[in-house]
This record gives structure tokens, C-alpha cells and sequence, in this order.
């Protein structure tokens, strides 16, 4: 039977299709092609929960700028994805930048951001979250000397031809997951019907990542009220995910 090979990233399909999309959508630097889908690593040892896999969700996007506004562009990006994180409630105190050193760079990285979160898990403190790289022509230019298909941009206003570069913010749709739950837990203690203090639980996600976005809760059963609480879950039903519940005390309800 034939080989057949696992991606071991989306980027490369976005690459390929580079002069397809710019020219099909009309587009010039810089724009971008964003990409979500499996990838595959070929772990010796997989494990440590969700942080070595072999099969993975990825996010990534391929940001085509002119060369020498490369720098200005990943700064930009860099601003943009930790302001996504914490647009959507993440804690600014739960996550750092980490940079990567010039000697451990990728080979075809000029450099390197990792936007890290405080897991806490399997023995680190840290770990990535996602990364900002600037991958500079390498990509355009290998995929071209061994396709023989030009991936070289005409910019008519210029009057130049040129290889964009590439800025790529890439990130694990799991590991993102992980860190917007961990950063909603919260545990505190109140007293239970008896007195007795009990640990509660609540998470504490932007109403955008909650997958329940209204809960109805009568106060009472009583013929009156449970009739007008039941239409008013079925409407907002066609619209929303929502929760209905009618039994027991409204603060023990309230709070599941």
C-alpha cells in the first residue's frame, strides 16, 4: 500500500495554498489564513494529561506582512492574543510572556513569544499556552524552490516583487480549554441549611464560554407561577442553552 503521513502542524496546508487564497479573495499583505484541526506528534513517551499527545486540536494562523514590517506585526499579534485570553477572563496574574532565547530558536524562526499560564501541573509551575512566532519567508520560500510554484508577491503600487514574511500565533484548542477552567474554579465555604460550614464550587466563566447561558428558577411550584417559568425556558430555549429547575431551596438551586 501506498505511505501516507500525519500533519504534524495546519500551518503547512495554509502555505501551499498561499497564491490560491490571495489571489481567489483579492487579497495583499498583510492578511492572513486562519486554521483549526487535528495535528500529530510522534511522542516516544505520551502522558502528562493533555500536555503530550499524539493526536491534538490546533489553532493556527499564517500572517503575510512585506518584509521589515515583521517586528511592528508580531508585537501587533502578540497584543491582540493576550488580549483575547483575558477578554475572555482569564487573569492577567495567572499568565506571563515567555521569550525564547536566539540560541534555542526554531530553524526557521527570527523569534519566538510564548504566552505561558500558570498550570500547575506534573511538576511545573508553568507551561504554553501558545505561541507568536515570526517565521520569516522559510516557509514560502522552501515550499517554492521544491514546488517550482512562484510564491513571490507583486506589489503593483510599489512596483516590487517579494516573499512576505510570516507571523504565526499558534495555539492548543485543549490547552486553552484547561486554563479557562482552571482560572474560573473557585472554592469558597458558607453555612448549609444546619449551620455547619460547607466547601461550595463555582465556575466562574465569561458568560461567552459558559455552555449554559440562562437558568430559570421559580421561586415556587404554585399554579400560577410554574405555568409562566415553563413557557418562559421553552422561548429562550430556541435560543440559548438554558437550565430550568424548580426544586428545592432557590439558593442551593442558584448555585448548581
Amino acid at each position: 500500500g501506498s505511505i501516507a503521513y500525519l500533519r504534524p502542524e495546519t500551518a503547512q496546508g495554509i502555505f501551499t495554498n498561499f497564491a490560491n487564497v490571495q489571489v481567489a479573495a483579492r487579497k495583499k499583505p498583510p492578511f492572513g489564513i486562519a486554521q483549526m484541526g487535528k495535528s500529530f506528534r510522534n511522542e516516544i513517551t505520551p502522558g502528562n494529561f493533555i500536555f503530550r499527545t499524539r493526536e491534538f486540536e490546533q489553532m493556527e494562523m499564517e500572517f503575510f506582512v512585506k518584509p521589515g514590517e515583521d517586528e511592528k506585526w508580531q508585537e501587533y499579534w502578540m497584543e491582540q492574543r493576550w488580549n483575547w485570553y483575558t477578554g475572555l477572563g482569564m487573569r492577567e496574574e495567572n499568565m506571563r510572556w515567555y521569550e525564547h532565547p536566539q540560541e534555542k530558536l526554531s530553524h526557521y524562526s527570527k523569534r519566538t513569544a510564548d504566552i505561558e499560564y500558570r498550570f500547575q501541573f506534573g511538576g511545573n509551575e508553568w507551561g504554553e499556552l501558545e505561541g507568536v512566532a515570526n517565521r520569516t519567508d522559510y516557509d514560502l520560500t522552501a515550499h517554492s524552490k521544491a514546488s517550482g510554484q512562484d510564491l513571490v508577491f507583486y506589489d503593483q503600487d510599489a512596483q516590487e516583487r517579494w516573499t512576505p514574511y510570516v507571523i504565526e500565533p499558534a495555539a492548543g484548542v485543549g490547552r486553552a480549554m484547561l486554563a479557562f477552567l482552571l482560572d474560573a474554579y473557585v472554592e469558597d465555604e458558607a453555612p448549609n441549611a444546619k449551620g455547619k460550614m460547607e466547601k461550595r464550587t463555582v465556575l466562574r466563566l465569561d458568560h461567552r464560554l459558559a455552555p449554559v447561558k440562562v437558568a430559570v428558577l421559580p421561586l415556587s411550584r404554585n399554579a400560577d407561577l410554574s405555568p409562566k417559568a415553563k413557557g418562559l425556558a421553552a422561548a429562550l430555549r430556541q435560543h440559548w442553552n438554558i437550565e430550568f429547575d424548580d426544586a428545592g431551596a432557590i439558593g442551593r438551586r442558584y448555585r448548581r
